[in-house]
């Protein structure tokens, strides 16, 4: 029986500030340029991937590189045809989000720019937005999606039998503003925003609560944009003046909580799982739901969008692993602005599924194939797809639910993602990339550009914004989250403290804080304790694992006991200038081992140390896909400098083929596929 048309009805937006719950502690990462990094591990990699990696990006983006200009793509030409006028050619550089990966790049290089200014780049990027700014003009409305405009110009927002669910309108859009709010931040220029509030205010012009449109992005991200929006006007009043925007503030976060809100608000067809998607996308292309349900009803994208029913009676994470990642990471960012108990509670429902279920070793997510999914729970092969940007999603719904619960455990996940599966999304030179990071493979494979080249993007957005996760703050107390070298002045009520980090982690385990107050002052210093550091690997379990020692903290050389407080070493008293906290971790290798439900991992184990999880390449170890590791040998945590411009590596005992004793050789698994395409293997047989 086919639903009643009672559930095209919009259902009313939850009000900011309603049905708020008070179980939160929130708290406020710094502002981008505000942390200086200074370390010896990331110190380099910055330093690459500004001056290799985003020019790499860039002239690919252009079809000015060799490897991608022969596929004849410039993505920039897009705009300059939209701009001229061109409309429904029948010609497209690029998959139809192409324009929302620009947008993504801007926005990393945004992050980059505010921590380490570049004259000759932001150039480079005015450029680029004086011919976005070009294109929009082309439009009366302000809209700007050239994938839609070139191709299929009647079908903006998915209308009229288009496809939004391909067609990435909202994506794109979101995607344009948040570069724009970014943009902005790092650099006082508003042009972009100029041009991302105009479509921003065609948006909430035209979607929301009846009359009108039900529309809802099929591909997620552009609600944590919104949200980002509106805290940008909200705080800065003025500025509604300066960009022409048309909306209130509240607005922009209204629109978000109706497309999070919306979700599952449709005509209830196609029936995906049923079906089958070419059956479900003719449906739609046919406009068979108008013509069954009316001219105000919208199909359904189905879990592979988290949109078959609303999300606060979704009981799981699932569908396609980056459209969940950041649309929970959009739940979690409104969740913080209007403090409603069901945005809360389903963002730590899913978290906790995907935490506690779904998450691999490395901190990827997305274990099959097909749509790019979630699998059912305990599914943990090791030859899954776990796609850069999955992984990419769950660094950023991890920060969310820290900031929005002052939790450390989610903080702990953040960097086995950033460490691990997020890292080997980029390789040593710069310019070779990853989309799936299977765990155990016989050929490991880096591109010099894709089709869907949606990853390099991605990984930009976090590793430039993970400078302002190292510390957060509230009214009273400075959050040590990463250990990442950095200077930083953090401002607590009316005191600021200045907040020097010294470490060689991840390789050594040794963190030194130096506190200066600009005068004595009481306040609280909370430092993570990662989990694998006290026995703790995953919070419900999902791995196992021993530290090889306890952790250890002093303040000012004298040891003090660590009194945990949700994962955080508390530590409460009157500051002196240049008072020092040292944290040692144990960072020698241990192994790691799955839940007994993980079926495709029994009698397995992992190596890691530190944040760091390691694996066993053909390159190091000939007989790598025959190797069982010796439970009972010793392992040994040592560092090579002439190997991929300085890499940890672990040794240890290993039974081959043949069932004599030999010793292995393993790398980070970030690094690996960086000499030749050899295989390697995360997850080893044991004795």
């Amino acid at each position: 029986m086919k639903p009643i048309k009672t559930a095209l009805l919009a259902l009313p937006l939850l009000a900011a500030g309603c049905n708020r719950d008070s179980g939160t502690a929130k708290i406020r990462p710094l502002e981008a340029g505000s942390v200086r990094v200074e370390d010896a591990f990331w110190g380099p990699r910055y330093e690459k991937w500004e001056h290799v990696t985003v020019g790499d990006m860039l002239n690919k983006f252009e079809g000015n590189d060799p490897a991608h200009f022969a596929c004849g793509v410039d993505a920039f030409e897009n705009f300059d045809l939209v701009a001229s006028g061109a409309r429904d050619i029948g010609r497209h550089a690029g998959p139809p989000w192409y324009d929302g990966l620009v947008y993504e790049t801007i926005r990393g290089i945004s992050d980059l720019l505010a921590q380490r200014p570049d004259p000759a780049l932001k150039a480079r990027v005015d450029g680029y937005i004086a011919r976005i700014e070009a294109a929009q003009k082309s439009d009366p409305d302000g809209f700007v999606g050239t994938n839609t405009q070139l191709t299929e110009d009647n079908h903006r927002w998915g209308a009229n039998g288009g496809f939004l669910r391909m067609q990435h309108d909202v994506y794109n859009a979101g995607m344009l503003i948040e570069a724009g709010v970014h943009y902005y931040e790092a650099t006082g220029d508003d042009r972009l925003l100029k041009v991302a509030t105009r479509m921003a205010d065609y948006m909430v012009r035209t979607m929301g609560p009846a009359p009108k449109k039900n529309i809802v992005p099929a591909h997620s991200g552009p609600e944590e944009a919104l949200v980002k929006l509106y805290k940008l006007y909200r705080d800065r009043p003025g500025l509604r003046a300066q960009t022409g925007a048309q909306s209130a503030a509240g607005d922009y976060l209204r629109l978000a909580e109706f497309w999070i809100g919306n979700r599952g608000v449709h005509c209830g067809y196609p029936l995906w799982g049923t079906w089958g998607n070419d059956s479900a996308e003719r449906w739609i292309h046919e406009e068979l739901y108008t013509a069954e349900f009316g001219p105000e009803a919208r199909p359904a994208w189905g879990d592979y969008a988290q949109d078959s029913i609303r999300v606060f009676d979704q009981p799981a994470i699932v569908g396609h692993a980056v459209r969940a990642t950041l649309l929970a990471t959009g739940i979690a960012a409104a969740a913080y602005e209007n403090g409603n108990a069901d945005y809360i509670a389903t963002a730590k429902r899913w978290w906790d599924d995907m935490a506690g279920k779904k998450l691999f070793v490395t901190g990827g997510v997305g274990a099959v194939h097909f749509d790019e999914k979630f699998g059912h729970d305990y599914y943990l092969p090791t030859d899954a797809y776990l796609e850069t940007c999955a992984a990419v999603g769950v660094g950023f719904f991890s920060q969310a639910m820290n900031q929005l619960t002052g939790d450390a455990k989610y903080m702990d996940e953040f960097e086995r993602a950033l460490y691990n599966n997020v890292l080997a999304g980029v390789a040593a030179s710069g310019r070779q990339y990853t989309y799936q990071n299977p765990l155990n493979t016989d050929r490991s494979e880096r591109w010099e550009w894709h089709p869907c080249p949606c990853c390099p993007p991605m990984f930009l957005k976090i590793v430039s914004a993970t400078p302002e996760f190292i510390y957060a703050r509230d009214d009273r107390t400075v959050y040590v989250n990463l250990f990442i070298g950095s200077d930083a002045d953090i401002a607590l009520g009316d005191t600021q403290v200045h907040v020097r980090q010294q470490t060689r982690y991840p390789v050594d385990g040794k963190v030194v804080l130096t506190l200066t107050p600009e005068k004595a002052a009481r306040f609280t210093v909370k430092v993570r304790i990662p989990g694998w550091a006290r026995g703790e690997e995953n919070p419900f379990g999902l791995y196992v694992s021993e530290s090889p020692a306890a952790p250890v903290l002093s303040v000012n050389g004298t040891p003090v006991e660590i009194r945990l407080d949700k994962g955080y070493a508390l530590l409460d008293r009157v500051w002196n200038p240049a008072d020092r906290i040292v944290l040692e971790l144990p960072v020698a290798p241990r192994l790691v081992r799955a839940h007994k439900a993980a079926r495709e991992l029994d009698g397995m184990a992992a190596i890691a140390a530190g944040p760091l999880v390691y694996c066993i390449e053909q390159a190091d170890n000939a007989d790598y896909a025959r190797l069982r590791l010796d439970t009972a040998g010793s392992m040994e945590l040592g560092y090579r400098s002439d190997l991929m411009d300085g890499t940890p590596v672990i040794t240890g005992t290993a039974i081959d083929g043949k069932g004599a004793k030999s010793t292995f050789t393993a790398i980070p698994y970030y690094a690996f596929g960086n000499r030749g395409n050899g295989g390697y293997r995360v997850w080893l047989p044991t004795r």
